[in-house]
């Protein structure tokens, strides 16, 4: 598995800030989501992530090279980002841990389409609380980015309702009041926020959510 870099965690934040279309003031607190996330992340997978050697390279080259037609996707060993994506004799260990990290390889490349295609196939494929969480958290944040806020906020509930003690639940309550936002809903959002405020005070989640909660003042 590649471990991040502070470099790849920069390129992530100008990925999502660049991507969105809300104002300046969405597009800070966005930057600063993505930091803290990172940082978040770092904190609880570094160890993981260390001496572990991944060919996340391998397999986005392999995604693309092996687009097929419907036609073509009968054959074996082949792979199609487009529509439903076929893994000839891909489960063991390692092609869970490659189709993760192919999947956010893709996000670092801005590559969006194809990092929404891995994160469901992983989730809808493989068991590992860790990375499910963690898939459906960004299932979340690349619909908000498309606009599909719905969708959106049905992976933020997933993620809070089957994963309740995962450390991101906070940040997907507070996402989901960003939704509430975007949505013209200020007053749902309102209550959203002071919910995470309340409920996860030692959070960073918290402290995004006050600063928001002093912006609507």
């Amino acid at each position: 598995m590649k471990e991040f870099s502070f470099t790849s965690l920069l390129f992530l934040t100008v990925i999502f800030s660049t991507s969105s279309s809300a104002n300046a003031d969405d597009n800070e607190t966005l930057q600063a989501d993505i930091l803290f996330l990172k940082i978040q992340e770092l904190e609880v997978e570094i160890a993981d992530l260390r001496n572990k050697v991944e060919s996340q390279n391998h397999l986005i080259k392999k995604l693309i090279a092996e687009s097929v037609t419907d036609e073509e996707a009968s054959q074996p060993n082949k792979l199609s980002i487009s529509g439903d994506l076929r893994f000839k004799g891909m489960e063991d260990i390692k092609s869970k841990e490659d189709v993760f990290q192919g999947a956010v390889s893709a996000l670092e490349a801005q590559d969006l389409d194809t990092a929404f295609n891995l994160f469901t196939y992983f989730i809808e494929n493989f068991n590992d609380n860790e990375k499910n969480a963690i898939s459906y958290f960004w299932l979340g944040e690349i619909s908000i980015i498309k606009n599909n806020l719905d969708a959106s906020n049905d992976y933020f509930m997933e993620l809070i309702l089957s994963y309740p003690s995962h450390y991101r639940v906070p940040l997907a309550h507070k996402k989901i009041g960003d939704i509430y936002m975007k949505k013209n809903e200020p007053i749902r959002a309102q209550e959203k926020y002071n919910f995470v405020v309340r409920e996860y005070p030692k959070d960073t989640a918290s402290s995004l959510a006050l600063q928001l909660l002093k912006n609507m003042e």
